[in-house]
């Protein structure tokens, strides 16, 4: 599902203008990103809570070439779902048509993308 597809979603169920309404899911997002980057954690009950953490330093090998580097520690955002979205998502009994086990990403285009590789 794309962030357009949601702003659709949400203005028919409401509505509001798509316009309006994307306006609102857009602030929502920056609130949320604003607030990892003040606090480092937000907690959306019954929905989950986003997280700033640290990774650490490791050692990790260059594909092409087969040599060792060493790789930095980085900040990276951390996604605990909340009970609730547990709960419902344990009741699936198959995964919805469009997931591939890959998963989707809703980017500022409004197009889905596959996520890169990781390493």
């Amino acid at each position: 599902m794309t962030k357009k597809e949601i702003v659709k979603q949400i203005s028919d169920k409401i509505g509001l203008t798509q316009l309006k309404t994307k306006d609102i899911v857009q602030q929502t997002f920056d609130a949320i990103v604003d607030a990892l980057l003040e606090m480092g954690r937000i907690e959306l009950r019954n929905f989950g809570v986003f997280e700033v953490k640290q990774r650490k330093a490791r050692k990790a090998r260059n594909p092409r070439t087969g040599e060792r580097v060493d790789v930095p520690p980085k900040y990276v955002v951390t996604f605990k779902p909340g009970k609730e979205m547990e709960e419902r998502v344990k009741k699936l009994t198959s995964l919805p048509v469009n997931l591939d086990g890959e998963g989707l990403i809703l980017g500022d285009t409004d197009e889905v993308s596959k996520p890169g590789p990781s390493l």
